[in-house]
């Protein structure tokens, strides 16, 4: 008798493991519970980001959240500022057969990219961006957007600073509360929206108790 779960069993004779990348894996072996966390943040992007055709995801790293936001969008450029994660992220997911994201080694403090999209995310992003170069990034970020497009900014929130591991605290050199967070975004979107986590759950609840921020900005500003 044939099991109920052999289609999976099958697939995973067919195709073999899943490779997860180096700093996923790294955060799977030493504290999964934070990589739960992690992807609730990006459950969040696809959810608000459903049906976009050319979406921007912003410092990804190795990617984990990519196969979770293409359940709800068209398509993915990917950008880093790391080769090495670059080309290991190419490999890595052509062999998934993943053909919807493509990966971009690109520093947006530097300049925008030629392409306009509809929207973008960048997840634990602004918060290792220099202050001084926080306006050149807001504004490259808007240069490869589209007039009427959405922009998700994720980041730790300054009351959880002193909760954090030496190592994140030494690379934390722009963290944000709700206020800077909201008139960052305000700056340069028409309709800005703020939203908090804790753990793996999203909530409007108080903000200086939050762990985690997340902004949206919708409809650039001109400036």
């Amino acid at each position: 008798m044939e099991s109920q779960n052999q289609p999976q069993y099958d697939s995973y004779l067919k195709k073999g493991l899943v490779t997860l990348g180096p700093w996923t894996s790294a955060c799977f072996r030493s504290d999964p519970k934070r990589l739960l966390f992690q992807l609730a943040r990006y459950k969040f992007c696809a959810k608000m980001l459903t049906g976009k055709k050319e979406v921007l995801e912003i410092g990804c790293g190795d990617g984990p959240g990519i196969p979770l936001v293409l359940q709800a969008v068209s398509s993915i450029c990917a950008i880093d500022i790391e080769p090495i994660i670059i080309e290991d992220n190419i490999q890595r997911f052509t062999r998934e057969g993943i053909d919807r994201c493509r990966f971009v080694l690109h520093d947006l403090t530097k300049d925008p990219l030629p392409t306009s999209f509809d929207a973008a995310y960048a997840l634990d992003v602004i918060e290792h961006v220099a202050p001084a170069k926080e306006d050149c990034f807001m504004r490259n970020i808007c240069g490869s957007l589209k007039p009427q497009a959405i922009c998700i900014l994720g980041t730790p929130n300054t009351t959880a600073h002193a909760h954090a591991s030496l190592p994140s605290r030494q690379g934390h050199v722009n963290l944000k509360a709700e206020e800077s967070l909201r008139a960052l975004l305000e700056k340069y979107f028409h309709n800005v929206f703020i939203f908090s986590m804790n753990d793996e759950v999203v909530h409007t609840g108080f903000y200086p108790m939050a762990h985690y921020l997340l902004g949206l900005g919708v409809g650039i500003k001109k400036h």
